[in-house]
Protein backbone atom coordinates (compact mmCIF):
# COMPACT_ATOMS: atom_id res chain seq x y z
CA UNK A 1 0.00 0.00 0.00
CA UNK A 2 2.16 3.14 -0.99
CA UNK A 3 -0.66 5.62 0.47
CA UNK A 4 0.93 4.19 4.22
CA UNK A 5 2.96 6.99 5.39
CA UNK A 6 4.22 7.01 8.90
CA UNK A 7 5.79 9.90 10.78
CA UNK A 8 7.84 10.97 14.29
CA UNK A 9 6.52 14.10 15.69
CA UNK A 10 7.90 14.68 19.58
CA UNK A 11 6.55 11.94 21.69
CA UNK A 12 4.59 10.19 18.92
CA UNK A 13 4.54 8.08 15.73
CA UNK A 14 2.25 8.11 13.40
CA UNK A 15 0.66 6.20 10.86
CA UNK A 16 -1.67 7.27 8.31
CA UNK A 17 -3.51 5.11 5.34
CA UNK A 18 -6.74 5.35 3.13
CA UNK A 19 -8.16 1.91 3.56
CA UNK A 20 -10.50 0.08 0.77
CA UNK A 21 -13.17 -0.76 2.98
CA UNK A 22 -15.50 1.20 4.96
CA UNK A 23 -15.02 2.03 8.70
CA UNK A 24 -16.75 -0.63 10.38
CA UNK A 25 -14.42 -3.41 8.42
CA UNK A 26 -11.33 -1.60 10.28
CA UNK A 27 -12.62 -1.66 13.88
CA UNK A 28 -13.92 -5.07 13.47
CA UNK A 29 -10.54 -5.65 13.26
CA UNK A 30 -9.38 -3.90 15.51
CA UNK A 31 -11.59 -5.44 18.30
CA UNK A 32 -12.86 -8.94 17.60
CA UNK A 33 -10.32 -11.48 18.56
CA UNK A 34 -10.45 -13.89 15.63
CA UNK A 35 -10.02 -11.43 13.35
CA UNK A 36 -7.17 -9.48 15.36
CA UNK A 37 -5.39 -12.80 15.60
CA UNK A 38 -5.19 -12.74 11.24
CA UNK A 39 -3.30 -9.54 11.42
CA UNK A 40 -2.29 -7.76 14.34
CA UNK A 41 1.68 -8.88 14.16
CA UNK A 42 3.85 -8.50 11.01
CA UNK A 43 4.47 -11.77 9.75
CA UNK A 44 6.16 -14.00 10.33
CA UNK A 45 5.26 -13.38 13.52
CA UNK A 46 1.85 -14.49 14.26
CA UNK A 47 -0.80 -13.95 17.10
CA UNK A 48 -1.83 -17.01 18.77
CA UNK A 49 -4.42 -15.62 21.19
CA UNK A 50 -6.38 -12.44 21.68
CA UNK A 51 -8.87 -11.01 23.64
CA UNK A 52 -11.40 -7.94 24.34
CA UNK A 53 -13.40 -6.66 26.78
CA UNK A 54 -14.81 -3.73 24.60
CA UNK A 55 -15.63 -0.80 26.87
CA UNK A 56 -13.74 2.13 28.51
CA UNK A 57 -11.92 0.54 31.49
CA UNK A 58 -12.14 -2.57 29.89
CA UNK A 59 -9.34 -5.11 29.23
CA UNK A 60 -7.32 -6.00 25.76
CA UNK A 61 -4.43 -8.57 25.29
CA UNK A 62 -3.13 -9.90 22.67
CA UNK A 63 0.41 -12.19 22.17
CA UNK A 64 2.54 -12.02 19.35
CA UNK A 65 4.59 -15.23 18.62
CA UNK A 66 7.82 -14.86 17.05
CA UNK A 67 9.57 -17.11 14.78
CA UNK A 68 11.94 -18.32 17.41
CA UNK A 69 8.58 -19.38 19.63
CA UNK A 70 9.16 -16.54 21.86
CA UNK A 71 6.09 -15.15 23.24
CA UNK A 72 5.21 -11.02 23.77
CA UNK A 73 1.85 -10.00 25.37
CA UNK A 74 0.70 -6.72 24.65
CA UNK A 75 -1.56 -6.13 27.74
CA UNK A 76 -3.81 -3.12 28.17
CA UNK A 77 -6.86 -1.03 28.75
CA UNK A 78 -9.41 0.78 26.65
CA UNK A 79 -9.85 4.54 27.46
CA UNK A 80 -12.78 5.53 24.98
CA UNK A 81 -14.61 3.38 22.44
CA UNK A 82 -16.56 4.85 19.79
CA UNK A 83 -18.13 2.20 17.66
CA UNK A 84 -16.76 2.19 13.67
CA UNK A 85 -14.73 5.97 14.62
CA UNK A 86 -12.10 5.49 17.36
CA UNK A 87 -10.36 3.11 19.75
CA UNK A 88 -8.54 4.40 22.73
CA UNK A 89 -6.32 1.73 24.93
CA UNK A 90 -2.89 2.41 27.19
CA UNK A 91 -0.51 -0.09 28.32
CA UNK A 92 -0.13 1.64 31.29
CA UNK A 93 -2.94 -0.59 32.79
CA UNK A 94 -3.33 -4.20 32.37
CA UNK A 95 -6.75 -4.90 33.56
CA UNK A 96 -8.87 -3.42 36.41
CA UNK A 97 -7.57 0.14 36.31
CA UNK A 98 -4.10 -2.25 37.71
CA UNK A 99 -0.77 0.06 36.79
CA UNK A 100 1.59 -1.29 34.37
CA UNK A 101 5.34 -2.27 35.49
CA UNK A 102 6.15 0.41 32.51
CA UNK A 103 3.62 2.59 30.67
CA UNK A 104 5.23 2.38 27.04
CA UNK A 105 2.12 4.35 25.30
CA UNK A 106 -1.26 5.41 24.37
CA UNK A 107 -2.76 4.69 21.09
CA UNK A 108 -5.39 6.43 19.55
CA UNK A 109 -6.66 5.19 16.28
CA UNK A 110 -9.21 6.47 14.48
CA UNK A 111 -11.38 5.48 11.59
CA UNK A 112 -13.03 8.07 9.35
CA UNK A 113 -14.45 7.94 5.69
CA UNK A 114 -12.94 9.31 3.12
CA UNK A 115 -14.61 8.95 -0.18
CA UNK A 116 -15.71 5.83 -0.23
CA UNK A 117 -12.88 4.48 1.81
CA UNK A 118 -11.26 4.81 5.15
CA UNK A 119 -8.67 7.21 6.27
CA UNK A 120 -7.12 4.97 9.06
CA UNK A 121 -4.95 6.65 11.44
CA UNK A 122 -2.85 4.90 14.51
CA UNK A 123 -1.10 7.86 16.67
CA UNK A 124 1.18 5.76 18.97
CA UNK A 125 1.66 8.57 21.72
CA UNK A 126 4.64 7.99 24.27
CA UNK A 127 5.43 9.01 28.01
CA UNK A 128 8.78 10.16 26.55
CA UNK A 129 10.85 10.91 23.50
CA UNK A 130 13.33 7.85 24.48
CA UNK A 131 10.65 5.59 24.56
CA UNK A 132 9.13 6.80 21.25
CA UNK A 133 13.24 6.47 20.26
CA UNK A 134 12.92 2.97 21.13
CA UNK A 135 9.89 2.09 19.55
CA UNK A 136 10.94 3.38 16.03
CA UNK A 137 14.60 1.14 16.88
CA UNK A 138 11.90 -1.69 17.60
CA UNK A 139 10.67 -1.33 13.76
CA UNK A 140 7.57 1.15 14.17
CA UNK A 141 7.61 2.28 10.73
CA UNK A 142 8.36 -1.14 8.92
CA UNK A 143 6.22 -3.18 11.55
CA UNK A 144 3.19 -0.92 11.92
CA UNK A 145 2.92 -0.72 7.64
CA UNK A 146 3.57 -4.58 7.57
CA UNK A 147 0.56 -4.63 10.08
CA UNK A 148 -1.52 -2.21 8.31
CA UNK A 149 -1.16 -4.15 5.14
CA UNK A 150 -2.23 -7.28 6.53
CA UNK A 151 -4.90 -5.37 8.27
CA UNK A 152 -6.28 -3.90 4.84
CA UNK A 153 -5.99 -7.44 2.68
CA UNK A 154 -8.53 -9.01 5.85
CA UNK A 155 -10.81 -5.92 5.70
CA UNK A 156 -10.98 -6.04 2.31
CA UNK A 157 -12.32 -10.19 1.78
CA UNK A 158 -15.04 -9.15 5.51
Amino acid sequence: MSNTTTEAKGRDLILTSVIDAAPEKLFRAWTEPELMKQWIAPLPFTTPHAETDLRAGGATLFVMRGPDGTEFPCRGVYLEVVPNERLVFTDAYTGAWEPSEKPFMTVTLTFEPYEGKTKYTAVARHWTEADREAHEKMGFHEGWKICTEQLAKLVGGL
